[in-house]
């Protein structure tokens, strides 16, 4: 069983910022998208930012120019920098990384971390 560990949550003030790790416990092949998904109090999951395996990203609208998505394959690991933190960016942070081969395909998921922007 693939585990997701997660990394750099903690507590900012606003306009400051945080980087996100994400490796996974071992080797994923036939990767088709890799994301990061947040859930802020009281509020669904929602999809902050994707990188697929070809390379292109997806940005949530309200993030675009702060949140950046990227991936090191050497290290085999996903990161998510954030940067101009705000405190409706309070939320706990999920990776997610998709594999699909042929007809099947599996999704995993990150413990979450917690991410607390104070004003």
């Amino acid at each position: 069983q693939v585990q997701l560990v997660e990394s750099g949550g903690g507590l900012v003030q606003a306009g400051g910022s945080l980087r996100l790790s994400c490796a996974p416990s071992r080797t994923i092949f036939k990767i088709v998208t890799m994301g990061w998904y947040r859930q802020p109090p009281g509020n669904e999951r929602e999809l902050v930012a994707s990188l697929s395996s070809a390379g292109s990203t997806q940005y949530a609208e309200s993030l675009k120019g702060r949140f950046t998505i990227s991936r090191d394959n050497a290290k085999n690991t996903m990161y998510l920098q954030m940067n101009n933190l705000k405190p409706d960016d309070t939320a706990v942070y999920y990776c997610n990384i998709r594999q699909q081969v042929g007809d099947w395909s599996a999704d995993y998921w990150g413990q979450g971390t917690q991410v607390t922007v104070s004003s």
